[in-house]
């Protein structure tokens, strides 16, 4: 799922010393990476608001859990990235690949006409963006560990334990980070 530019495709997952509120234990999805900047979604954080409140009309495709997530702290009012698994044949022009069967789905289309071509969905209220170099500088400085991800990261319907599963599935003493307390001073 990588892209050619940069860190497109793959997981950003906070180290546990990432205390900041917006990203405190997260994973993040990065959509693009390149010289000007990044962007991603946050994968791990479900609102209250239930998809069927939030986009009626392409409700039946979401993801369980079937609310919508906050993607990050940028534009958190009015921005929504859906991120779409599609089948083959399904409209380009509503769907733009990110690798494989996964990609960025345009909800302002007819969901009768394009929903046949889609296999489940994912909304996300605001997202994470970085600056030139700014994302850069938090990997050297030890903010994130940079990850492969999997389709099943982005649909997981449990949200809440994607940081520990990311971490888990590493090879070596990275797996036992899943293990860190939120607290290590309780420990």
């Amino acid at each position: 799922m990588p892209d050619a530019d940069g860190l497109g495709g793959r997981l950003l997952v906070a180290q546990p010393h990432l205390i900041d509120p917006n990203f405190s234990r997260t994973v993040v999805l990065l959509l693009q990476h390149g010289d000007e900047g990044a962007l991603g979604v946050v994968l791990n954080r479900p609102s209250e608001v239930r998809m069927v409140e939030a986009l009626p009309a392409w409700s039946s495709f979401a993801a369980a859990p079937s609310l919508v997530f906050s993607g990050g702290p940028v534009a958190d009012d009015g921005t929504a990235i859906c991120l779409a698994r599609a089948r083959p044949g399904i409209d380009p022009d509503a769907f733009k690949p990110l690798g494989g069967d996964m990609g960025t789905l345009d909800v302002g289309r007819d969901p009768v006409l394009v929903g046949p071509g889609v296999d489940e969905i994912r909304l996300f209220a605001g997202y994470a963006g970085w600056g030139a170099g700014q994302l850069e500088m938090e990997i050297e400085t030890g903010g994130w560990w940079v990850l492969d991800a999997r389709p099943s990261d982005v649909f997981t319907s449990d949200p809440a334990r994607l940081w520990q599963a990311a971490l888990g599935r590493q090879r070596g003493t990275l797996a036992w980070f899943a293990f860190y307390p939120p607290d290590p001073a309780l420990n």
